[in-house]
């Protein structure tokens, strides 16, 4: 709002002071919530009429407000799906904060959107997408589920002026029992019907029973969606079998990857990829498992411009851009004004190279399947699933949701790790989400013995 002062200047002085002193942690705190009443009592009003001053506000932030805040880069942060970016990929989301730079059209960011899509290419590539494959980094994969389904739909629509045929009651997709909830919350924007299709005993969708779901779904379908990684599984369908289907009937099929989708980077689980590079479009959260910042969802399309048909938004202000043959990565998913949060995960791919990478996936990998073996030898512990990717799933004997509650509590509050409760089937449970390579198997024995 102003130009820099000797205030200013000492006030960046102590933001970078902070920024390496949590950057230097070998452990960073774990930390703990507080309720509203805590946090009002200790931060009190901090937007005022003439502003608390950048140190002081900073001081609220270092001591009262970021130790309200869980670490989910922390070792032990083992639920819901955590985050654990390189030091390489936070450096550099400083720099990006700091550039000021527009990421929406190649007009403005044309250096920085050059190096997102080479992020992009490599990912299509490991895929098995063409070389003609692209897309762009939204906020997530909820934003990303939504704007691969409009693109979809869209299609289908086109398809259906071309051919002369009328438009169906009601449009619809296919999906499994199983699938991520930002799914239905995409059905329910879009105004569009879910068409479930059964699993397995083990939680996969097979081609067979997106057959079964087509059989019965009716007019409408415009999409078949399989998930690779499931939230709380990491249970990965059969994509070969799925996209099979779909291509054979002429329908879009989309792989939503968010979590699981970088398994495709280890030796040994490769191989439950077949079949993605079937697909019309996915996405990847590098957030999650390809050790990026938040916020990053990479959303990549086969045929990018079926994606920039649908999602081009068109005023007088905007000509200049979309006038222009040029990549836009505003034109290919439901944004205009974005950030260009994939440079992190560039800046970071960049310095370390995508070896590096698979190794981590592959050390997680092997560390779950490590922890599984440990719990299925002690008797009062036992595994809700066979772990296929980095999430393991298991119950304590005779324990009680509160059980599971207080445990979870403890475990907090002695700052050792935050493993929250869960269930399956109408049965509590708990689960680890290993996506951090600082996650030890001593820790996660530490863990274990706190269940006796």
């Amino acid at each position: 709002m102003h130009k820099p002062t000797v205030e200013t200047a000492a006030l960046r002085e102590h933001i970078l002071t902070y920024a390496r002193t949590r950057m230097g942690y070998d452990v960073p705190p774990l930390d703990r919530p507080q309720s509203l009443e805590w946090l009002t009592a200790h931060a009190g009003q901090t937007i005022t009429e003439d502003g608390l001053g950048g140190m002081r506000a900073l001081g609220v932030f270092a001591d009262v407000l970021a130790p309200a805040t869980i670490s989910t880069d922390h070792p032990g942060y083992l639920s819901f799906i955590p985050t654990a970016p390189t030091e390489a990929s936070t450096l550099f989301d400083l720099v990006v904060s700091a550039s000021s730079i527009y990421g929406g059209s190649w007009l403005e960011g044309s250096g920085a959107v050059y190096a997102e899509n080479q992020v992009l290419s490599w990912l299509a590539s490991e895929v098995g997408l063409p070389d003609t494959a692209g897309g762009l980094f939204v906020q997530g994969g909820t934003l990303g589920n939504l704007s691969a389904l409009v693109a979809a739909r869209h299609t289908a629509r086109l398809k259906r002026e071309t051919d002369g045929l009328p438009m169906p009651a009601r449009w619809k997709f296919v999906c499994s029992a199983e699938a991520h909830s930002s799914l239905k919350a995409a059905a329910a924007v879009m105004d569009v019907d879910i068409v479930k299709a059964r699993v397995d005993s083990e939680g996969r969708l097979h081609g067979s029973a997106v057959e079964e779901a087509l059989e019965t779904a009716g007019d409408g379908v415009f999409a078949i969606v399989a998930t690779a990684g499931t939230t709380n599984f990491g249970i990965v369908d059969d994509l070969d079998g799925v996209g099979e289907v779909a291509k054979r009937h002429g329908y879009w099929y989309h792989i939503d990857g968010a979590y699981g989708l970088a398994g495709i980077l280890a030796p040994s689980t490769r191989e439950l990829f077949a079949g993605s590079e079937r697909a019309d479009s996915f996405i990847v959260d590098p957030h999650k498992w390809l050790f990026a910042p938040f916020d990053a969802c990479a959303l990549v399309y086969r045929n990018p411009e079926l994606a920039r048909a649908a999602h081009t938004q068109h005023g007088e202000y905007l000509d200049t851009l979309t006038q222009r043959d040029e990549w836009n990565p505003s034109d290919y998913a439901y944004n205009l004004t974005r950030r260009v949060r994939g440079l992190p995960l560039w800046f970071s791919l960049a310095t370390h190279g995508t070896r590096a990478y698979s190794e981590a996936v592959e050390a997680n990998i092997q560390l779950a399947h490590r922890i599984a073996a440990e719990i299925r030898r002690r008797p009062h512990l036992s595994l809700v699933r066979e772990p296929v990717l980095s999430v393991v799933v298991f119950e304590r004997e005779g324990w009680t949701a509160d059980d599971y509650e207080r445990w979870s509590a403890k475990l907090l509050d002695e700052q050792v790790a935050f493993v929250v409760p869960s269930s399956h089937g109408g049965r509590p449970n708990t689960r680890f989400a290993i996506v951090n390579p600082e996650t030890s198997y001593e820790l996660l024995i530490q863990i274990l013995d706190s269940m006796e």
